[in-house]
């Protein structure tokens, strides 16, 4: 049956007003055959060397797998923290990362296990390479490139969470994937 013009737009715009009124947390970011849904982080502070950082805050499958992809800038002074469930090697990547970044690893106790310093953006999908932590970790603070070397972070160096921050994260509720290929 064909349908008038009239009830084509009709159609069309209740469409586009209800692909408007849809939360924030359903858009969906598009690489190729991956789709990263942008879920809510709430955020705290972290104080790493004496120096404090305004973080989000990564703590299911989806928010660490989306990390800080497809952003154009951080803020000085802010980053991202990743808390994982448990202690573990771990290596993260830069994909579809379009800012440079220090990858700051830490243990169970919050000690600095290694740094991946300067780590370059990349826009190689699956090719991009996996940087990993020295020893085991479960906690990941990305800050902007060159606070490492600005800070003289150095192995053993201390992570405080500020208010907000679980000291034990919650068990994984979703089935995203993680944020590096292993």
């Amino acid at each position: 049956m064909l349908q008038s013009p009239r009830t084509i737009c009709r159609t069309l715009l209740a469409t586009a007003l209800l692909a408007t009124t849809l939360p924030i947390g359903q858009v969906l970011a598009q690489d190729g055959q991956d789709a990263y849904q942008i879920t809510p982080m709430t955020s705290s502070w972290v104080r790493l060397h004496g120096h404090r950082y305004t973080v989000e805050i990564a703590q299911t499958n989806a928010q660490r797998a989306r990390g800080l992809m497809f952003r154009d800038h951080l803020a000085p002074g802010h980053g991202m923290l990743f808390i994982h469930e448990g202690q573990g090697p771990l290596a993260y990547w830069m994909k579809n990362t379009h800012i440079p970044l220090d990858i700051f690893y830490f243990d169970a106790q919050r000690k600095l296990v290694s740094v991946s310093k300067n780590t370059p953006p990349c826009d190689l999908g699956d090719a991009c390479p996996p940087y990993r932590s020295d020893a085991p970790a479960m906690y990941v603070l990305e800050l902007n490139a060159g606070v490492a070397d600005k800070i003289h972070a150095k192995t053993g160096d201390a992570l405080t969470f500020g208010p907000h921050i679980p000291t034990t994260p919650p068990p994984a509720a979703d089935n995203a994937p993680s944020p590096a290929p292993p």
